[in-house]
């Protein structure tokens, strides 16, 4: 592979975006587009798999820091076809619809094979991607991308579970909700084993650029005094749980708007579209008014539609109310999602600590990884019906807000 070849630098980009959104499809994918059919097949209710979306939060949360000293000592190309390919093997298991028990080791075996072996590498190699003069580009394709190739895989996913159910799903059997959520599971399988073998043929040898680093007790240092990151890493953390709130949609849309299993998976399918345009778009409005700008702007939006959905009944004949709350609040978390990371050169972070301040604000950013989807389907369980969702969304609310404040108070 030549580093100048447009072609090679093409298909390097290409390969990193699919990567980056195949190795989260089996742990995230399947219970947020399917999470009526999840319960039903599993028989877990929302606190139990709430439960064990958190334990992979505990573990993804303790692997930040030590991946980011994997990406500096091993090659991206190898950590990155090594997660995806362990990642492709827990899919088999969880293909054969383990119990409690074995959803909580594989989900925790997930966040080993998914952050301490993946992220710090993907990182790393999108900025090797970047080089000096293209790390906006770099970045907004690579999370425009990966909502995009997202999109996609949610469309066949649920081309496959309409296949293997009845023309009226209503009238669908425990046996066939179990074999249509069975080969939805083996299709996100099948395509992060693909991506593993994409990384290894087209993502490029690297060397190792622990050599002469600065000390790593000096960056972590002046990172830790930096008021910007903490504001950062708050940032992230509103804006991590916006996006975790996206997993309710097809419930809400089930149990509030009488949809059945298809059209609730269709809707959170729909508004996966809306993230390559939300994150480039937002990406280009940061370069023009600054990312703090976008970020408040973003979350004024969200705290607009949770509170929509948590203060009014829903209407199923107004069904075209949910697809536009849901659109536009997509769009808001979305766009977050292509800014977040953009305000370290705002927050005038110095470029040799970008690494230890990522680390830190990883560690803190995704810690709704650990508690939205428990406390999710606590209030759910608690509050059966239309009242638990409505609970949810005050609660995705009040983090908004917290983001907003936050975004308004953000300088360096």
């Amino acid at each position: 592979m030549t580093e100048n070849d447009p072609l090679d630098r093409a298909m390097f980009i290409g390969c990193l975006i699919v990567a980056g959104e195949a190795v989260f499809s089996l742990p995230f994918h399947v219970a947020r587009f399917f999470r009526p059919t999840v319960l039903q097949v599993f028989d877990f209710t929302n606190t139990e798999l709430g439960a064990v979306q958190a334990v992979y939060g505990v573990v993804a949360m303790l692997a930040y820091f030590p991946g980011g000293l994997l990406a500096d000592r091993f090659s991206a190309r190898r950590l990155l076809t090594g997660s995806l390919l362990c990642t492709s093997a827990g899919g088999l298991y969880f293909a054969t619809i383990p119990g409690f028990n074995g959803s909580w080791w594989l989900f925790a075996y997930w966040g080993l094979t998914t952050i301490l072996l993946f992220w710090g590498a993907l990182i790393r190699a999108t900025r090797e991607w970047g080089g000096p003069d293209e790390q906006g580009r770099a970045y907004g394709l690579l999370d425009g991308g990966r909502g995009l190739f997202a999109a996609v895989l949610a469309a066949g996913a649920v081309f496959v579970f309409q296949l293997m159910v009845p023309e009226d799903p209503t009238t669908v059997t425990p046996n066939e909700r179990v074999e249509a959520l069975r080969n939805v599971i083996l299709l996100y399988t099948a395509a992060t084993a693909l991506a593993g073998v994409l990384c290894w043929f087209f993502v490029p040898e690297q060397p190792s650029r622990l050599a002469g680093r600065p000390p790593v007790l000096r960056n972590v240092r002046k990172v830790l005094g930096l008021r910007s990151v903490w504001l950062q890493a708050l940032i992230v953390v509103c804006a991590y749980v916006g996006y975790k709130g996206i997993d309710n949609y097809s419930l809400f849309a089930v149990q509030g708007y009488g949809m059945n299993e298809v059209q609730g998976a269709q809707l959170t399918a729909i508004s996966a579209w809306v993230r390559p345009v939300a994150a480039i778009g937002a990406g280009l409005l940061a370069d023009r008014f600054t990312s703090s700008r976008v970020s408040a702007l973003c979350f004024a939006t969200m705290v607009a539609s949770y509170l929509w959905f948590g203060l009014t009944d829903p209407v199923p004949s107004t069904r075209w109310v949910l697809y536009a709350n849901v659109l536009v609040s997509c769009a808001a978390v979305f766009g977050l999602r292509g800014v977040y990371f953009a305000l370290f050169e705002e927050g005038a972070v110095p470029l040799e600590t970008t690494g230890t301040a990522v680390g830190l604000v990883s560690v803190i950013g995704y810690t709704p990884d650990v508690f939205v989807a428990l406390a999710g389907g606590w209030l759910l369980d608690r509050s059966p019906g239309i009242p638990g969702h409505q609970h949810f969304f005050l609660f995705l609310s009040a983090f908004a807000a917290t983001g907003l404040i936050a975004s308004l108070r953000f300088r360096p």
